[in-house]
């Protein structure tokens, strides 16, 4: 397949909350908490961020990076689960403030944390029929979790905008493979403020079953092994989920070191994967294959192989890394982060 990616953007909100500093607003033990989930802070929204300017940011970054002209978009989906409307697009809001013509299609995703990558099939396909030059597809989540539920630790903010197009790229994709079951893990019904877990159908139902899956399946289609890749990203709802995740399909912690970026910066949902692939491509090379697998709960999986080419290099520095920005963060503590989240109703 002649797709891949043009460019790319990431944002992610300087806020940051210690798991120690909500573990001890609810009596938990912070050491178990941490060695349970492999996290140890996340990002959280500034009080005027929603997944509405986290994803014009990411787009604008994308745009930046590789001196892409808006006009040129064809298509734009915006991939969350937390839109900010219940009933108005995300994605006419993103076209218009990146400068993107009118004459475009756009549409919001949403199947969890998968949203993301089920946009960059669609701006995939879109591309290779020859309906659109570029298109642009986006995961951003400013992601919620009750007070005191075991999601709080790990639900943050983040999005990562990718162009895809035929010519100048930087990631050639060579194939995808996806595998979808309906599967009731995690779900949130209209007016709920907050989503429910089925504890015993999120790990191995729902998580594992689905990654290894659809995994196995494109290895399978190109009959390539973990060994014939430099990085892999897998999902990442926490930091143990995806490292087992790539032990049981035989890839090694070096190969996902790069891109296990949930340890400092939580779970951006429909952003996940897709940042771990925008910090991979941070310090890749040319020639480097790349192997990913998102996961989305209810559930399903979209697993991709990337090459990367040599235009890397010329557009790496035209837009915040992903390490750049999860710099210099400002830490709060719980009262604020409760404002900031809105979990406080007046």
């Amino acid at each position: 397949m002649s797709v891949g990616i043009v460019s790319y953007g990431a944002y992610i909100p300087r806020y940051r909350i210690r798991v120690e500093e909500i573990a001890k607003v609810w009596g938990a033990n912070p050491n178990s908490i941490i060695d349970g989930l492999m996290v140890y802070e996340k990002s959280v929204p500034d009080l005027d961020e929603d997944t509405i300017t986290i994803a014009v940011e990411a787009a604008r970054h994308a745009i930046n990076r590789a001196g892409i002209d808006p006009q040129e978009i064809g298509a734009l989906y915006t991939g969350s689960e937390s839109h900010p409307y219940a009933v108005k697009p995300s994605s006419t809001v993103v076209a218009e403030a990146i400068g993107a013509t009118p004459s475009l299609t756009v549409a919001d995703y949403e199947f969890a944390c998968k949203a993301g990558t089920a946009a960059i099939q669609t701006c995939m396909g879109m591309v290779d029929a020859g309906m659109i030059k570029l298109g642009m597809a986006i995961g951003a989540d400013v992601a919620q979790g009750a007070p005191g539920d075991a999601l709080e630790y790990t639900a943050a903010a983040g999005g990562v905008a990718y162009a895809i197009g035929k010519n100048d790229l930087v990631a050639n994709i060579e194939s995808t493979y996806s595998f979808t079951t309906d599967t009731p893990d995690f779900w949130r019904r209209e007016g709920m403020p907050y989503p429910e877990h089925g504890g015993r159908f999120t790990g191995e139902p729902g998580y594992f079953k689905h990654v290894t899956s659809a995994a196995q399946g494109l290895l399978e289609k190109m009959g390539t092994k973990p060994s014939d890749y430099d990085y892999a990203i897998f999902h990442q709802p926490n930091g143990k989920f995806p490292t087992r995740a790539a032990k049981m399909l035989g890839f090694n912690s070096d190969q996902i070191k790069p891109g296990l970026v949930v340890t400092r910066l939580g779970n951006t949902y429909s952003g996940s994967c897709m940042m771990g692939l925008a910090a991979t491509l941070d310090i890749a090379k040319a020639g480097d294959r790349i192997f990913m697998t998102s996961f989305g709960s209810g559930a399903g999986s979209d697993s991709f192989s990337f090459t990367v080419t040599d235009r890397i290099e010329e557009i790496r520095n035209g837009a915040p890394s992903v390490e750049t920005l999860m710099a210099n963060p400002i830490y709060i503590d719980y009262a604020t982060y409760a404002r900031h989240k809105n979990k406080i109703k007046l």
